[in-house]
């Protein structure tokens, strides 16, 4: 009888976890390595609200994924569908065509199958009701093709899945650190592990490398990124160095991807340096489309509507971060204040109110208060009001004549009171990683696999490039760790 393999997986959040559960379900020892102590374990897994892109035909299909939906539920919601097409075409046009199509192929194909893999093996999901739908007419649409999310968001996916992991029978380490991989006659065959102070190496048929990008490294940021991305705030793990990168280059492994590009979001201006777990994502502010964004000069610098929030909100961090003080202002009125999403009222939130613009703009530290006036009054007279307004679809709703256009979903700012709620930049993920084939192998410079040597998650290159589809992180994480684990099993 053939004896089975020894698994070390180097991470610990949606895609490291998968990985171990995919490995073991294959008949392999499993052991995971995860850098961050208990408390804190997850990664950016932890950090997220838990939505998940996937394929899907119906709501046959979603009932699948969400055995507990109900009929009350089914005839008031207008779920749509999500068809295989519908994500390439968004990957495509969101990368400008740049995604390698081997690895978008497989993330699109297997979407699906995974969640439904996971669905079984306990993970529970429900509509995303409260971030990706408005009601109108009676009837709950969803819009942007994202209509899944995990129970308990980021922080439930987590605990499944180590419940998972934990009654396959994998051995879970916290606290460790992988620092090199071990390597003997062109083998990866371990890694070198601090733990408590002390290195030892631990010894395995194959190592999956699943510990992040490098967003929590201000040198590797300022270094890759460019210059001022120093002063970006960091929405999840500290943990997340580019551990991981690091030790699969010295060990042969290709470079691939975006290294200068990002997942970047609006984060709340005062917000702490690293992400906080008490709040989680509940810091980001993403209902910009309802209203307008305006700098401390009291400029409008991007167009608010240009698309369904979830395509364009990964790529709106970098642009604030280029603003003065690396930071500006959405500016909401009371027409549209009840729809914004929860995050914009938790305790830690920087926002001012008035019973009018000229009092707000002086309740906005650091505005250029006659440009911010102007600005508004500009705006004002730009919108199209014959357009009738529609949140769930790209309503044409505009402005006319402005140098800086809102598309969509453009509304007067006219009825008092008025909010501001100050945001910066908060890097999520970086896109530039290891070249990673479809079967979730490493790949050296001549593009031939490193022998024992797999990864998945965000420490994966080609994928993403200048922008993201929402929702598409948590998928790519789940699938390619699948494919790692039992890669990585059968040998």
């Amino acid at each position: 009888m053939r004896e089975s393999r020894q698994v070390l997986i180097v991470g610990g959040g949606n895609a490291a976890l998968c990985a171990a559960i995919s490995a073991a379900e294959h008949g392999a020892r499993v052991t995971l390595l995860e850098r961050a102590p208990f408390e804190l374990r997850g990664g950016n897994s932890r950090f997220t609200a838990g939505a998940m892109r996937v394929v899907y035909n119906g709501t046959d299909d979603l009932k699948r994924l969400m055995p507990d939906l109900t009929q009350a539920e089914i005839a008031r919601t207008d779920f749509g569908t999500y068809a295989r097409e519908q994500f390439f075409d968004d990957l495509g046009r969101l990368s400008q065509y740049r995604t390698d199509p081997d690895l978008a192929e497989t993330l699109i194909d297997e979407s699906f199958p995974t969640l439904q893999w996971m669905q079984e093996k306990g993970v529970r999901f429900l509509p995303l009701y409260g971030r990706q739908s408005f009601e109108t007419d009676g009837r709950v649409r969803f819009w942007g093709g994202l209509t899944v999310e995990t129970w308990g968001g980021g922080p439930g996916l987590v605990d499944s899945l180590t419940d998972i992991a934990t009654k396959h029978g994998v051995t879970l380490l916290y606290d460790a650190r992988a620092t090199n991989l071990v390597c003997e006659q062109g083998r990866v065959c371990g890694v070198t592990v601090l733990q408590n102070g002390e290195s030892d190496v631990y010894h395995a048929d194959a190592v999956i490398l699943a510990c992040g990008g490098f967003e929590s490294s201000t040198t590797w940021r300022t270094r890759y990124l460019g210059a001022g991305w120093d002063l970006a705030k960091v929405r999840g793990t500290r943990f997340n160095t580019g551990d991981g990168i690091a030790m699969a280059l010295s060990a042969g492994a290709a470079a691939r991807g975006h290294w200068s590009g990002c997942h970047a979001v609006a984060w709340d201006l005062n917000a702490p340096e690293f992400g906080d777990l008490n709040v989680g994502d509940s810091f980001q502010k993403h209902s910009y489309p309802l209203g307008v964004i305006i700098n401390n000069n009291g400029e409008r610098f991007v167009d608010e509507g240009a698309d369904f929030r979830n395509f364009t909100y990964a790529k709106y961090g970098q642009e604030i971060l280029r603003q003065p003080q690396q930071s500006a202002w959405q500016v909401f009125d009371a027409k549209v204040t009840a729809d914004l999403r929860d995050e914009y009222r938790i305790r830690q939130v920087t926002k001012v109110s008035a019973g009018s613009i000229p009092e707000l703009a002086a309740k906005m530290e650091g505005m250029n208060e006659i440009a911010f006036i102007e600005t508004v009054e500009t705006f004002n007279a730009a919108v199209m009001t014959e357009i009738p307004f529609d949140p769930t679809t790209l309503d044409g709703r505009g402005t006319r004549g402005l140098s800086v256009p809102k598309s969509n979903w453009a509304n007067c700012l006219d009825e008092p009171p008025f909010e501001a709620y100050g945001v910066t930049c908060g890097i999520t993920f970086t896109f530039g990683g290891l070249h990673i084939d479809r079967t979730a192998k490493v790949l050296a410079q001549d593009e031939k696999p490193i022998h024992g040597l797999f990864g998945a998650g965000e420490l994966m290159g080609g994928l993403f490039y200048f922008n993201y589809p929402g929702g598409s992180g948590l998928t790519s994480g789940a699938v390619f760790g699948r494919i790692a684990g039992k890669n990585a099993a059968l040998g």
